[in-house]
Formats: structure tokens, C-alpha cells, sequence
């Protein structure tokens, strides 16, 4: 392994397992296309990325993504260009379910 944050795949297969069997929400996953990646990413000082976790008004689940400085505090200033990103594409409907991380409840 390369990096100190990259996991095995059985420990992954172990979360992904019992994130779905916990019945916490019937979100699997989220796609995130590339070109939102870049787009926050390219946004003035970010230097990494988090994710909060959300419910809408009509119950539905979403991710959002905000940038994050050198100091670990969040970029949100939309007077400035920097944003909350609504990534919402939630797995079900974005499912690979030939992953090896997919799993049915």
C-alpha cells in the first residue's frame, strides 16, 4: 500500500456491510463526477475537502462538500466564490453493483 489512508479491501467490504445493515439510511453511496472534484478544488486556498451529511425537507439524503483551508477550517464565503456543494447522487440510482463494496440490506 502507498498511502497511510488507503485500507484494505476486506476492511472496506467490512463497513460498507454494516453501514447497509444498520438501516441508518438507505443511502449506499454517493457519485462524485470529477469535474465537481476539480471545480472545489480549484476554489481560492482550499487544501482538502469535507463531506456533512444532510436530509432535505422531503426526506431525502445528501452529501455536501465544502473546501477546507491549510488551518482545517471550513471556505464557505459565497460573496467570495466559495461554496456548500450539493454532490447528490446518491447510490441506490448511481449503484455499481458489480463493486465489490455493494451490498444488498
Amino acid at each position: 500500500m502507498t498511502s497511510e489512508n488507503v485500507i484494505p479491501l476486506e476492511t472496506a467490504q467490512e463497513w460498507a456491510h454494516a453501514w447497509v445493515t444498520s438501516g441508518i439510511s438507505p443511502v449506499k453511496a454517493y457519485l462524485i463526477p470529477e469535474a465537481d472534484i476539480t471545480q472545489l478544488m480549484e476554489e481560492a486556498d482550499v487544501q482538502d475537502v469535507r463531506a456533512y451529511m444532510g436530509i432535505d425537507a422531503n426526506g431525502v439524503s445528501k452529501m455536501m462538500l465544502v473546501g477546507v483551508d491549510k488551518n482545517g477550517k471550513d471556505l464557505i464565503d459565497y460573496s467570495k466564490g466559495l461554496y456548500v456543494y450539493d454532490f447528490t447522487m446518491p447510490c441506490p440510482n448511481t449503484c455499481d453493483v458489480a463493486s465489490p463494496l455493494y451490498f444488498e440490506r
